[in-house]
């Protein structure tokens, strides 16, 4: 089971990760970033986050972490 953390500061909303899941546990958020963003969220109420890092390796701004 893994786990990810999202730097909410460092997001700029491009969504690669909501596509890029394998799982499709990164969703939009209804949290706005700074400029007004939808931001987005991890959610793995069920534990099917495999730490593939997918999401983390297409994020452009380093904003995700990924932990097995």
């Amino acid at each position: 089971m893994g786990k990810i953390v999202i730097d909410d500061s460092r997001c700029k909303s491009c969504y690669i990760c909501t596509m890029t899941c394998p799982k499709g546990l990164i969703k939009k958020s209804s949290k706005t970033n700074r400029l007004g963003d939808y931001m987005v969220e991890f959610n793995d109420e069920k534990g099917e986050c495999i730490a593939c890092a997918m999401c983390a390796k297409r994020c452009p701004d380093l904003a995700i972490e990924v932990y097995k």
